[in-house]
């Protein structure tokens, strides 16, 4: 492939917030068809509501646990599912192991069927609190295989070994990428990351919760050049994993300095403990991102924290109440979705 123009692509998490953007580019971009499959157990149908008049956008709620079969032809294969912020996965452990295990081999085996590439969405977390910095992707990281983050990462860890495993055996045409921290537009309101968390914050006049002295920290990548780089990826014929992310690196009171700043606003910082596991340091290397894709992040933080603070004002404004269901029929699953928001 070099480009989605007339391609079939298929996006396992496609109604999350990195899924949805993805299924946006690729509509962009001409694919004939994209189809998002997403239990919507963090997903939202109503990230895909602008996406659809885009192009031929097929949306199934499935679960990719469960075994995936799909008439026609795929070119592409884009595994996105998975809870993916501190709060989903502390909740959600269990789920969060299974779609990173039996999820990434449903998908596997639906490319191997297809004869399809398969692109691994990974993570930076693979890392954990790196003692390596930044982090290059030789480095094999310093993960706590039994602490309260381990959900996701080995889930990720595994997820990458197992995708090596069908390329080697299968000669699968695989991609992984390792994103660092995206941020944007179709983030949950409360999703625990810092970005939503403090943008949120802002909007209804907050304290801004920093977690330890504020003086870790994390490199962010607007969503759109994730996109770009995950596009990218996926029509190169790189194997090997690439970070993609932005090198900017900012301590958590910078960023909320930026946030504040942005707004327009106050906002004093209220500290509370560092949770257990919360790398101290994370900031990507894209040597190989840049050399063999070209790729690197364009949108600063600042002008990425606009388009953000729109999309927030957007969805806290007050919304006309959901029509109730007739008493006399129970409510639809649509109507069940939107009652319970």
């Amino acid at each position: 492939m070099n480009d989605f123009k007339g391609r079939r692509a298929v996006v396992l998490g496609g109604s999350g917030f990195l899924g949805s953007h993805l299924c946006e580019r690729l509509l962009r971009d001409g694919a004939s068809e994209v189809i998002s499959l997403d239990n919507l157990v963090t997903g939202n149908e109503r990230n895909l509501v602008d996406v659809a008049p885009l192009g031929n956008l097929r949306v199934v709620v499935h679960d990719v646990t469960e075994p995936l079969h799909l008439d026609g032809p795929v070119d592409c294969v884009f595994n996105l599912a998975s809870p993916a912020s501190p709060s989903d996965f502390a909740q959600l452990p269990i789920e969060t192991l299974r779609v990173g295990s039996v999820g990434t081999e449903n998908g596997l085996r639906l490319a191997r069927e297809k004869g399809a590439v398969f692109l691994q969405a990974s993570t930076s977390e693979i890392y954990g609190d790196p003692l390596v910095h930044p982090q290059r992707e030789d480095y094999w990281g310093n993960v706590n295989p039994v602490g309260p983050r381990s959900a996701y990462d080995e889930a990720k860890r595994y997820g990458e070994a197992l995708v090596t495993a069908y390329a080697r055996m299968h000669g699968l045409r695989t991609r992984i990428a390792r994103i660092f921290n995206t941020y944007g537009p179709k983030m949950r309101l409360e999703d625990g990351r810092l970005v939503p968390a403090f943008v949120a914050q802002a909007l209804r006049g907050e304290d801004f919760t920093v977690f330890g002295d504020g003086t870790q920290t994390r490199s962010f990548c607007y969503v759109k050049d994730l996109i770009d780089g995950l596009v990218r990826l996926a029509l190169s014929d790189v194997t090997e994993p690439v970070n993609l992310g932005n090198p900017r690196e900012l301590s958590i009171l910078r960023v909320a300095e930026a946030v504040r700043n942005v707004h327009g606003g106050d906002g004093r910082i209220a500290f509370k403990p560092l949770p257990r596991d919360d790398p101290r340091q994370r900031k990507p290397d894209i040597s190989r991102a840049r050399t063999l894709l070209g790729w690197e992040p364009r949108v600063s933080l600042e002008e990425g924290l606009v388009e953000t603070f729109a999309w927030f004002r957007k969805v806290m404004a007050p919304r006309a109440p959901v029509p109730r269901a007739d008493a006399t029929r129970p409510p639809s699953r649509h109507e069940e979705r939107e009652r319970r928001g």
